[in-house]
C-alpha cells in the first residue's frame, strides 16, 4: 500500500485552513509552488483548492501569477469581535497617544499569546515591533501580564508552563510570576522592564466589562525616560472609555 503524503491525510477543511495559514506579514504574496510547499500539500491538491479559494475571493491571483489574501477575508474579518473592539477603541487610543506622547497598543488574549489589534505612535515615538497582528508572549510583556492576570486558569497554567527567555531580564521563575499576577489582580497595573526587549519598559492596564476580560491597553517607553507611572491616570480613563464604547458598539450591531 502506497504511503500517503501528510497533506493527503487531512480533511478538506483542514487543507483549506493550511493554505490560508501560509500567508503572514513576511509572506503576503506566494506562488502556487510556495503555497503547496508551505502547506505541505501535493501540488495538484494545492492547485485545485487555490483555484476554488480564488473563485470565492478568499485568495486573489495577481498579474504576475502570485496569490494574495482576497477581499472576502477582509469582509469576514470586519465581522469579528476584535475588529469591533479596535474600531471602538481607536479614538481613545489616539487621545492617549497624543496626551502621553508614548507608543500605545491594544491587545487581546488569543490562546496563550497576546494578539496586538492596534498600535499608535505618540510624539515621543519609540520604534516597536508590536505591529497589528503580531502575537506577543504573555509572561514578559506588560499587556501580556495584564491579560494573563485575568485569563482562565487553564490558559494561565499553559502559558506559565513554557517560560521562554527573551532577554537577560526575562522572569522565568514561576513563583515570581505567580506573585506578579496576584499583584496585578490587586492593583490593576502590569509592568515589564526589559523583559521582552532590552532598553524598553512598558506599562499596561486590563480592559474589563461585566463579563470579565476584554483586552489590555499598554504604553511603551525607553527605559531611560521618566517613569511611566505618571500616565496611569490617562490610561485608566482610556480603558474605561474603551469599555463604554465597545458596549455601545455591541448594542448598535
Amino acid at each position: 500500500m502506497a504511503t500517503r503524503r501528510v497533506g493527503e491525510s487531512r480533511s478538506g477543511v483542514a487543507r483549506v485552513l493550511a493554505i490560508l495559514a501560509v500567508f503572514d506579514q513576511t509572506h503576503r504574496a506566494l506562488t502556487l509552488s510556495d503555497i503547496a510547499r508551505r502547506a505541505e500539500l501535493p501540488l495538484t491538491t494545492a492547485h485545485r483548492l487555490v483555484a476554488e479559494l480564488d473563485s470565492g475571493r478568499l485568495l486573489m491571483r495577481r498579474p504576475d501569477g502570485a496569490y494574495e489574501i482576497g477581499a472576502q477575508v477582509w469582509h469576514l474579518g470586519l465581522l469579528a469581535p476584535q475588529t469591533v473592539l479596535r474600531e471602538a477603541a481607536l479614538p481613545h487610543l489616539q487621545d492617549l497617544a497624543t496626551a502621553t506622547g508614548r507608543t500605545v497598543h491594544l491587545a487581546v488574549l488569543e490562546g496563550t499569546r497576546a494578539l496586538v489589534l492596534e498600535r499608535l505612535a505618540g510624539s515621543r515615538m519609540l520604534p516597536t515591533r508590536h505591529s497589528p497582528g503580531l502575537r506577543l508572549p504573555l509572561h514578559c510583556t506588560a499587556v501580556g501580564k495584564a491579560l494573563l492576570a485575568h485569563a482562565p486558569p487553564a490558559v494561565r497554567s499553559e502559558a506559565l508552563a513554557d517560560l521562554a527567555r527573551y532577554t537577560a531580564y526575562t522572569v522565568t521563575d514561576r513563583r515570581v510570576l505567580d506573585r506578579q499576577i496576584e499583584q496585578i489582580r490587586r492593583t490593576g497595573v502590569a509592568r515589564s522592564a526589559q523583559e521582552h526587549r532590552e532598553g524598553v519598559s512598558s506599562l499596561a492596564v486590563p480592559i474589563l466589562d461585566h463579563t470579565g476580560l476584554v483586552a489590555a491597553l499598554g504604553l511603551l517607553a525607553p527605559l531611560s525616560s521618566p517613569r511611566l507611572s505618571s500616565t496611569l491616570g490617562p490610561m485608566r480613563a482610556a480603558a474605561a472609555a474603551i469599555t463604554q464604547s465597545f458596549a455601545r458598539a455591541h448594542l448598535d450591531a
